[in-house]
């Protein structure tokens, strides 16, 4: 049978399916006795960027009887592949099928990754639903925040672990390990023993008791780690190829969130307000960089500006790593909160991103969503910024938030030009409008949501009248957001719905290219749900389908809330006072600050300011799985292991300084090559020493030094070489008589089309220079460049005739140095 790795050759980014990225744990599953694959319903770029994954992979490979691989939602052209060739959905480091694990952990962070949770099922062949589920299949377990309403997807899952899983993994594991033991024969046994664990939510056990008639289980209380200096946090983290969401160090400084903005469901369920203290964060900070190679680092919470010691551990950090050119980006303030010395800070090594969320227009809307800030802290803010240099601000609002008016609507607009005007030429201001989504267990959760006409109407009210120069807006489509809504806050009614959607086509639902409005419409119709009805505003006395969930904030506490706003009342942060929402207990779960940083604290890293800087040439080979990496994820892989080896890299200047790092000729995705070369210099020439030993030891299969050497002051360049290709051909693929015409021919003018799709006339007969058939599977062709013309060796098989299809007829290609080109230097 074939596998996953066999169709690498001719998917989009087949790096997101190698698995040998550095820091993988690569354990021996024959070792363990659970086995668990941590999935991700999204694409590689997005599941790879979130920080659940990471520490649970922590804590399970932590542990000599567990072991986790990790797997996430194939790409559209992948999939049809897998389904095509019959083959089933494995893990990303094993490539072990899913349905040999005994358990699969799915994230659920958003109600449009539903239909990914299906599809991965059934490319597994794992049964979708928890009832058709019997001893040969894996356990299949839910979390994430999208766990506080189960309900919509209870029926797939065997478990759902509701709230924080640090605490909860490891105890759900050894019961596992114990049923096991004891003859692991009957599910139901297993799911009883889980349930008992604090956090766990057992679905069946609901179903059975309802359809006994016997009293409900009582609500499951969400899971929490009370100490964040005791959680337990990757020390060196997965670095993913590619380009992930977020391709930085992320440190989660703070958990929760004491502002109590009233529409935030992030804000509620995660009470109450806890800080890693600072000290901490530094050690954690120098360990990551030093595993991973990073130049940022992302500092995470809920409102990274609230956390007490920011100032003093954004400045610790700046001195300690601002002189390796590693910057620290704040993606969550809030107006009244970045000062501008912090700004200052921040920008000393280069520029991150700047944006703030007024959510509302008007002070009356910020008001009774709690936004606690005014319109005063909004324009000192931005124009801080603008002094501190930030040319591009970027703002964020919403439409259909509870008791908004057409005039709040507007408030957007006359905002946004007052921003504009303040600061004139010198910012662009970047604007995004989401469509409010109420969500469970907040204040608004009784709110209705806002049409799609209408929601439209508002979005275009805002884009028709900031028309203007330095504006730019963009919106999220309303009919998106209509269905998140529905997903967010359906009832068990939904699991069929998503089913019959997923049938019909939906995947990957968070990317525009991909939703499919229509056949989620014709999904609800056949399940007789009234889109309306889920989206409707909820009376404070009904039932509400997430009521077997209790996620520690008092329902008492979130109908006055509700009521305040409606007053436009605010409540104080949690910080300054009280709230009585009922979370803490004030003996072991309470709110949490961070105390002082240590007035002892290691050496700041030194500035590698020139002493005896020296330039080196450095050959190295790209061969087996690396062959999948794109030119340059091969270039941040480099870059990032020469960083992990402390080399003194030299910078440029200027507003964003870059290492002096130079690649030859990009290599194609699929070509190996026996050797390639990039340079780099160094601010001490003596670091060069054992520089090809030192970066082996860092880098991923497939990449390997040869050698290295300096490069001396005034020293001429090598010749050109021409390219001489190996080429691996699928038996019967090859075209003896085509490759006879080619080389007889005195030209063969083809079309070339451009990355942006542009097309032009190319010669071949320039750029080859030998077409040979070695056998009836290998051909040997050689490239010389010819005044910029180039074209891969492939595409140049394909249009010369010598295959048919180069993306299924060829099998490997080979690179090796060629032939000195004429006339260029020697």
């Amino acid at each position: 049978m074939k596998s996953r790795d066999s169709l690498l050759g001719r998917v989009r980014r087949p790096s997101r399916y190698l698995g040998s990225e550095v820091n993988a744990k690569g354990r021996n599953p024959a070792l363990a006795s659970v086995k668990v694959c941590l999935a991700f319903p999204d694409l590689y770029e997005v599941g790879a960027s979130h920080l659940g994954m990471p520490i649970l992979y922590e804590i399970i490979n932590s542990e000599p009887s567990f072991a986790a691989d990790r797997v996430f939602c194939p790409d559209t052209d992948m999939e049809a592949l897998l389904r095509d060739e019959k083959i089933p959905l494995s893990s990303l480091e094993w490539g072990m099928p899913l349905k040999d694990f005994d358990i699969l952990g799915m994230s659920l962070l958003y109600e449009l990754n539903y239909t990914g949770v299906l599809c991965m099922l059934d490319l597994a062949g794992i049964p979708l639903r928890s009832s058709d589920r019997g001893p040969v299949h894996p356990f299949v377990i839910g979390g994430g925040p999208c766990t506080v309403n189960p309900a919509p997807v209870a029926d797939f899952f065997d478990a759902m672990v509701v709230g924080e899983g640090e605490d909860v993994i490891l105890p759900l594991l050894q019961a596992f390990l114990r049923w096991k033991a004891d003859g692991a024969r009957d599910r139901n046994t297993l799911l009883e023993d889980w349930a008992a664990i604090g956090g766990v939510y057992v679905p069946a056990l609901f179903d059975r008791a309802a359809s006994l008639g016997r009293a409900l289980p009582k609500p499951v209380r969400r899971a929490i780690v009370p100490d964040m200096d005791a959680a337990p946090f990757p020390k060196a983290p997965v670095i993913p190829y590619g380009k992930p969401v977020h391709d930085r160090l992320r440190l989660e400084i703070a958990r929760g969130c004491g502002r109590g903005c009233r529409f935030c469901q992030a804000g509620m369920i995660y009470r109450p307000y806890r800080e890693k203290s600072a000290g901490l964060l530094l050690e954690q900070a120098e360990q990551g960089l030093r595993c991973t190679g990073y130049q940022d680092i992302s500092l995470l919470s809920l409102s990274t500006g609230d956390y007490c010691r920011i100032e003093p551990l954004v400045g610790s950090m700046m001195a300690r790593f601002g002189p390796e050119h590693t910057a620290i980006s704040l993606p969550s303030m809030r107006a009244d909160t970045l000062s501008p010395s912090l700004m200052e800070q921040i920008r000393s090594v280069r520029k991150t991103g700047f944006t703030i969320a007024p959510e509302a227009g008007t002070q009356r809307l910020r008001n009774i969503i709690n936004k606690n800030i005014t319109e005063k802290d909004i324009f000192d803010t931005v124009l801080a910024a603008g002094n501190a240099g930030w040319r591009l601000i970027k703002l964020y609002f919403m439409v259909g938030l509870p008791f908004e008016t057409i005039e709040d609507v507007s408030g957007i607009v006359e905002l946004v030009r007052g921003l504009k005007k303040a600061t004139g030429r010198r910012q662009d201001i970047a604007v995004s409008i989401g469509v409010f989504v109420p969500k469970t267990h907040t204040p608004f959760q009784w709110a209705a949501q806002l049409g799609v006409d209408e929601a439209w109407e508002r979005i275009n009210l805002v884009r028709d009248n900031l028309k203007m120069p330095g504006v730019k807006v963009k919106w999220q489509n309303p009919r998106t957001s209509l269905m998140e809504g529905a997903l967010a806050r359906g009832g068990r009614e939904m699991a069929s719905v998503v089913e019959t959607a997923w049938k019909k086509g939906c995947r990957l639902d968070g990317w525009s290219e991909h939703f499919n409005f229509d056949a989620w419409l014709d999904a609800l119709t056949q399940h007789s749900v009234n889109i309306a009805d889920i989206t409707r505003a909820r009376d404070i006395d009904e039932p509400l389908p997430w009521d077997n969930i209790d996620c520690r904030v008092d329902k008492g506490f979130l109908l006055e809330e509700w009521k305040k706003a409606a007053q436009g009342t605010l409540t104080p942060a949690c910080q300054q006072s009280c709230s009585a929402c009922g979370v803490c207990d004030f003996e072991k779960i309470e709110v949490k600050t961070s105390p002082d940083l240590p007035q002892a604290l290691p050496s700041p890293i030194t500035d590698p300011a020139p002493q005896n800087p020296g330039k080196f040439k450095v050959y190295y080979s790209k061969t087996g799985p690396a062959r999948y990496l794109a030119h340059l994820e091969t270039v941040t892989v480099f870059l990032r292991a020469l960083r992990r080896i402390g080399a003194p890299l030299a910078y440029s200047q200027g507003f964003h300084p870059m290492p002096a790092l130079a690649f030859d000729q990009a290599l194609p995705v699929f070509v190996e090559s026996e050797q390639e070369h990039f340079t780099v210099t160094l601010t001490d020439e003596a670091a060069g020493k054992n520089l090809a030993h030192r970066l082996n030891s860092e880098l991923p299969q497939g990449l390997k030094i040869l050698f290295c050497e300096p490069v001396l002051p005034n020293q001429k360049k090598k010749a050109l070489l021409t390219a001489i290709y190996h080429i691996d051909c699928a038996p019967g693929a090859l075209r003896p008589k085509a490759v006879a015409a080619f080389n007889a021919a005195d030209s063969l003018m083809v079309e070339k089309q451009s990355h942006k799709g542009k097309a032009r006339l190319l010669d071949l007969k320039l750029i080859v220079d030998k077409m040979e058939i070695l056998s009836d599977t290998k051909i040997l062709l050689e490239l010389c460049p010819s005044d910029g013309n180039s074209m891969k060796p492939d595409l140049v098989l394909q249009a010369a005739g010598a295959v048919p299809d180069a993306s299924k007829d060829i099998v490997r290609i080979v690179k090796s140095p060629g032939l000195p080109v004429k006339g260029t230097q020697s």
